[in-house]
């Protein structure tokens, strides 16, 4: 289990093979100069509810992993994470998409319903 860690004030545990799509698609877009928000669902050890962060290019962001190997990548969990989080409502974590082909080597993700 890893860690997001925002501005250094804000932590929360995420598994490390999301930590690393998750990472894939703030860089980026932190990359290309775009600020969003990102939510995530607090656990009821700390009282439960949820929490967003409001992500941009100058915020300090660390993605601390438990493991040292650095996990299989998912392209169609990627897109997935990247369409929420150009949405109005921010990037939220969503469950990885099954890999589905096109009949070439690129997989293709489904687009997650509204209210994921």
């Amino acid at each position: 289990m890893g860690k997001f860690i925002y501005d250094s004030t804000g932590k929360v545990d995420v598994e490390d093979r999301l930590l690393a799509h998750l990472q894939i698609v703030m860089v980026g877009k932190v990359r290309r100069g775009e600020s969003f928000t990102f939510t995530w669902k607090d656990d009821m050890s700390t009282g439960g509810g949820r929490t967003s962060v409001y992500i941009h290019p100058h915020a300090s962001l660390q993605f601390k992993y438990h493991g040292s190997r650095q996990p299989q990548i998912n392209p169609a969990w990627i897109h997935a994470l990247t369409y929420t989080a150009n949405s109005s409502r921010g990037l939220y974590i969503v469950r990885e998409p099954d890999a589905v082909t096109d009949g070439s080597t690129t997989p293709i993700a489904a687009v997650p319903r509204v209210g994921s």
